[in-house]
């Protein structure tokens, strides 16, 4: 990782997938497709990722990735 930031939605979305954190099986459901896809985030995919990264106290993503 960059700066505490996680490199790109993928590793971030593992990251939770992987880590001791309560989902909900839409979450759950929303960072496995995240884990797979390469396609850049629209920004409601973007706010959500962030605000579930927030919830389980780990780094944001890098700045050009949100986008």
């Amino acid at each position: 990782m960059t700066d505490g930031r996680f490199p790109n939605h993928r590793v971030a979305a593992l990251a939770l997938l992987n880590g001791d954190v309560r989902l909900t099986r839409k979450a759950g459901q929303f960072l496995g497709q995240l884990a797979v896809d390469a396609t850049p985030l629209s920004e409601a995919q973007a706010d959500w990722l962030g605000k579930l990264l927030e919830r389980a106290d780990l780094p944001p993503l890098t700045k050009g990735d949100q986008l």
